[in-house]
């Protein structure tokens, strides 16, 4: 298949832009559907024939699941085909997308308690190096929707993020304390999304 109609099949589905991002990003890791569906949030109604389009464009391969890694009774999975020849262009689109829109983040978290910090970092400046890739803090924050947003977030870009939720009070003291945690936060690249925490 040349790179036209798999491009054509690519970016038909808005699905498609989440199974993408899963794969690309974890390669080498074999899914089963289950898991797809979980981390994804896709429809299972919609998640069988995304997956075909893929593996008919030789993006996905299926895979033997082995018995160590098998997080679910599946036996089979799918897993990113070694020999797809457009990853790295499709790798740096969808990084691209994902930076240009990291600025939405505040919408997502309006609803959330009163947020005084917002600061990203690793994947979402492409730094593999940092400890963490968001941080949140403020006063009464509403932790169960904060996480419930992030799972939505990790299901839009096709990787776990890593993250911590901490109150003023606590952030404060641990920054005038020269807490290593938060040391680490700032001296690797990173960028603040929202900054309303005298500190």
């Amino acid at each position: 298949m040349n790179s036209r109609d798999t491009l054509a099949k690519l970016f038909n589905s808005p699905y498609r832009a989440k199974l993408l991002r899963l794969f690309i990003f974890n390669p080498g890791v074999i899914f089963d559907k289950n898991t797809i569906a979980t981390k994804t949030k896709i429809p299972t109604s919609r998640l069988s024939s995304e997956l075909k389009t893929l593996r008919d464009g030789d993006i996905i391969k299926d895979r033997s699941i082995p018995i160590k890694q098998r997080l679910t009774r599946a036996k089979t999975g799918f897993e990113l085909a070694s020999n797809f020849s457009l990853t790295k262009e499709i790798r740096n689109l969808l990084n691209a997308d994902f930076l240009e829109h990291r600025h939405d983040l505040v919408k997502r978290f309006k609803n959330c308690g009163r947020i005084k910090l917002l600061i990203v970092s690793g994947i979402f400046v492409e730094n593999t190096d940092s400890r963490v890739d968001l941080v949140i803090v403020g006063e009464n924050l509403k932790r169960n929707i904060i996480e419930k947003i992030i799972r939505g977030i990790e299901a839009d870009i096709g990787r776990e993020l890593v993250y911590s939720i901490m109150d003023s009070e606590d952030f404060r003291y641990r920054a005038n304390s020269s807490d290593k945690f938060i040391r680490d936060i700032f001296d690797y690249p990173h960028e603040f999304i929202i900054d309303k925490l005298p500190y």
